[in-house]
């Protein structure tokens, strides 16, 4: 099971997230996220547990519990929505009179030229 790990302090290591759910079960990874132009933790984490019982274990026992005197958040990780807005279909637009600004999708890939897009 993939685990989400918020409000982490900017300093807490993957070691110490690793011990922490590691007294719950096995612990294949953590994964501290940093932005990549400052390498600074951005204060969340995901950790992946292949056990789901000893992974909803660990939720239970740790989310709202503090580490180095934060409370975090613990849940299960969920994976984004496939549509995260903006357009409903890309390429697509409506012929507007002019002609010239009617597209349709796959059309520059068919003809060996690379989407606009």
């Amino acid at each position: 099971m993939n685990i989400f790990v918020g409000n982490l302090e900017y300093h807490v290591s993957e070691d110490e997230l690793k011990e922490a759910f590691g007294n719950h079960g096995t612990v294949d990874s953590v994964k501290i996220i940093s932005d990549r132009n400052t390498g600074r933790s951005k204060g969340f984490a995901f950790v992946v547990m292949p056990d789901d019982k000893e992974a909803q274990s660990a939720i239970d026992a740790l989310n709202g519990k503090e580490l180095n005197s934060r409370p975090i958040t613990v849940n299960e990780s969920k994976r984004p929505e496939e549509n995260r807005g903006g357009f409903e279909e890309k390429g697509v637009y409506e012929n507007k009179g002019r002609g010239h600004d009617r597209r349709i999708p796959g059309r520059d890939r068919e003809r060996g030229r690379r989407d606009r897009y």
